[in-house]
């Protein structure tokens, strides 16, 4: 007998016992900005069970509680393992449950994580979603609105941010900081007191012997005696991470359960022992991810004996991806049957997850697996020679199925955003040249889909990078190398950097000339992205010559009813003067969106842009009346599909502000323009050229319509 579901329901079957897990996100489809905060559970995956050895520090921790008030700075300092963050977890939770005190936990391993983080905890503490897109464009620092809204909370806060063990980036962008209204507490590998002034440093290291044995016991009980516990926790080091790691796998063995003594004589066997005996005789000087990578190839090697090969596969897989959030869905498709079959990978993904060697964190209400960095790097470098190939292109292929084939404009979409630092560490990991040539026109793609949903800042890193990684190895003539900077000049034409835009589609375009020819899609393309920075810096005769080839260009090599073709087109709408519109035979111009909408449909993204610029050839013309009414259909289109703070609807927005002053609705007009303006203010910042250029129109509204 089968079950069946609808809908959203769930039907789980099984001839035995099962466990079941579910994550749900309850709210909006597309959450974006509003998505929920994670940042008030600590992300530390399995919670710690037992603390030994820590009391001390944690009775200093808890003294700075004594009453409501803040302005301590803590800093957990030691080598990586020794349980830095579960020392912060049981203080965290002392705190959450203890008090009235809010408790906020930020990974700051690196730069995403750690703005990322830090901008959750500012929509935590009440800031609104445009300032949050402003710091994320770039376009406002992003520090100062995080400590802006935690200075002035209205509760008193603990603020975790660990795994900080690189300070730079703490320091670039001014990020630690303390405040009168709470307590800020970091781990870090790095003790040095010239990273942290005016902090409170404490050392955290590795278990004396007896707590060592006594928390291996704790974990596993069932596994052997206490001495039999001390003698592995000496050839783990006595490292709180390498000892987790050892219990749990001894506590889950179902089929054929371990001793102690087992454990131990594998870790006396080959390399492993050898490696984890020289992690254990120099911790302090030697990289202390050795010692996590043995324990983790124990645990391997007891997955193949359990038959659980899947399991390995799959966390070798995962190596190939960055230590950031990846999407489940990911994991989820046809495509990773080239490496495990795709009905074993949920069985293989629990094994994982029992064992601690990967977490399922929520980000903005994507579901999403995360391992550690330090995990990755151990099994990455410990991977099969023979298997890198057949795990790079399963890896390739899984992100070109996860980013759409030809990107729409769209409302902003979490889970392309997360897709981003997999594509450039996959780069950074090293695939073969044929391989990373597909990679970069995946990551193109993906800069392409970032773009057009409104993403520009996350677009333009994107892009940057994969220039960065790929050129080295492809060379700079290479075509999918020049389109990614192409690709990054129209992300910093949207970011407002109009000059460094040029110089960039410039050297592109003129490369792409030279070796693919004039009329090559490619060097149109940059073609186009020009004609629009030229035209905003006012150079419009070069703007306007350059648009006409391109439009030329593309009849020429695609034909009049594509796309791009009609696009192109399109942008001519906004170029013309009445003069010039009265002057030429414009009539299969003015009439461009009947022809969209004839070629590509009325709901095309296109066809809904040639109207939207057909009616600034209206406005333009002084047929105020059949503009008003076409643009009101444009803003309602754009908002219904992309949201009211979508670019190209507050653009439109401003068009009918304008036709409604010229229709002598002034009051309409003023109030039309403040809601751009405030848009435009916070999502791409004061300075920023439209923001600027709206500014400018509200004033010119506002005067005039009081004089009237």
């Amino acid at each position: 007998m089968e079950g069946h579901a609808e809908d959203s329901g769930r039907v789980y079957q099984s001839t035995r016992d099962q466990h079941i897990n579910e994550y749900h996100y309850h709210g909006d489809e597309n959450p974006g900005l509003n998505g929920p905060d994670s940042v008030r559970r600590p992300a530390v995956g399995r919670a710690p069970v037992i603390l030994r050895d820590r009391a001390e520090v944690l009775e200093r921790l808890r003294m700075s509680t004594a009453d409501e008030g803040g302005g301590q700075a803590f800093v957990l300092h030691g080598m990586g393992g020794c349980g830095k963050t579960a020392v912060a977890y049981s203080f965290f939770q002392f705190v959450t449950e203890g008090s009235d005190r809010v408790g906020l936990w930020v990974n700051a391993s690196d730069r995403a994580s750690l703005r990322s983080g830090m901008l959750a905890v500012a929509s935590d503490r009440g800031a609104t979603d445009g300032e949050l897109l402003a710091a994320r464009n770039g376009l406002r620092p992003g520090a100062d609105l995080v400590w802006e809204y935690l200075n002035s909370s209205a509760e008193p806060w603990l603020l975790v941010l660990d795994n900080a063990d690189a300070p730079e980036i703490l320091r670039e962008g001014s990020w630690l900081r303390t405040s009168p209204v709470g307590i800020v507490v970091v781990t870090t590998r790095r003790a040095a007191a010239r990273w942290w002034p005016g902090a409170e440093l404490q050392h955290i290291g590795v278990l004396p012997r007896e707590d060592a044995a006594q928390l291996l016991c704790d974990l596993a009980p069932d596994s052997g005696t206490l001495d039999q516990a001390a003698e592995i926790a000496d050839r783990l080091g006595r490292l709180p991470l390498a000892l987790t790691l050892a219990g749990g796998f001894l506590s889950h063995q179902v089929l054929g359960p371990w001793t102690m003594d087992a454990y131990r004589l594998h870790l006396e066997v080959g390399e492993r022992v050898e490696l984890i005996d020289q992690g254990a005789d120099i911790l302090s000087d030697e990289d202390p991810r050795h010692l996590v990578g043995r324990t983790w190839q124990l645990t391997l090697d007891a997955f193949e004996e359990r038959g659980l090969s899947e399991a390995v596969t799959l966390l070798r897989l995962l190596a190939r991806f960055a230590s950031e959030p990846l999407p489940l869905s990911l994991l989820n498709q046809t495509e990773i049957a080239s490496v495990l079959p795709r009905a074993r990978t949920e069985s293989a993904l629990r094994a994982l997850l029992d064992q601690s060697l990967t977490e399922l964190v929520d980000v903005s209400g994507v579901r999403c697996v995360q391992s550690h960095g330090v995990l990755l790097d151990s099994v990455a470098s410990a991977t099969p020679p023979e298997s890198l190939s057949r795990l790079n292109s399963t890896a390739t292929r899984l992100l070109d199925a996860a980013i759409p084939k030809l990107p729409d404009a769209g409302p902003e979409e979490p889970r392309l955003r997360l897709l981003g630092p997999h594509a450039v560490a996959l780069l950074r990991r090293g695939v073969a040249p044929e391989t990373t040539e597909d990679l970069v026109g995946i990551a193109n793609r993906l800069a392409t889909a970032l773009h057009r949903t409104g993403d520009y800042l996350s677009a333009w890193e994107n892009s940057r990078s994969i220039v960065e990684i790929s050129e080295p190895v492809l060379g700079p003539e290479n075509r999918l190398v020049l389109a990614a900077h192409s690709r990054g000049g129209r992300g910093l034409f949207r970011l407002g950097k109009y000059d460094e835009a040029e110089m960039l589609l410039r050297e592109a375009r003129s490369s792409q000339e030279q070796l693919f020819g004039a009329c090559d899609p490619d060097t149109l393309d940059s073609g186009h992205g020009l004609q629009m920075v030229l035209g905003n810096l006012g150079k419009r005769e070069e703007a306007l010559s350059l648009l006409r080839t391109v439009i030329a260009g593309r009849r020429s090599a695609l034909g009049d009813a594509h796309p791009l073709t009609l696009r192109s087109q399109s942008s001519l709408l906004t170029m013309l003067s009445a003069s010039e519109m009265e002057a030429e035979d414009n009539s299969a111009l003015l009439s461009l969106p009947l022809a969209c909408e004839r070629h590509l449909g009325p709901d095309h993204t296109i066809t809904l842009g040639a109207r939207h610029n057909h009616s600034w050839t209206l406005y333009v013309l002084g047929r105020f009346t059949e503009a008003n009414e076409q643009i009101q259909q444009v803003a309602e289109t754009y908002g219904r599909r992309f949201g009211p703070d979508y670019p190209n609807a507050i653009s439109a927005q401003q068009l009918y502000a304008r036709i409604q002053y010229k229709l002598g609705n002034f009051e309409a007009a003023v109030e039309l323009m403040r809601d751009v303006l405030e848009k435009r203010r916070n999502s791409l910042g004061t300075d920023h050229p439209f923001t600027v250029a709206s500014r400018k129109l509200l004033a010119e509204f506002d005067s005039r319509g009081k004089a009237l």
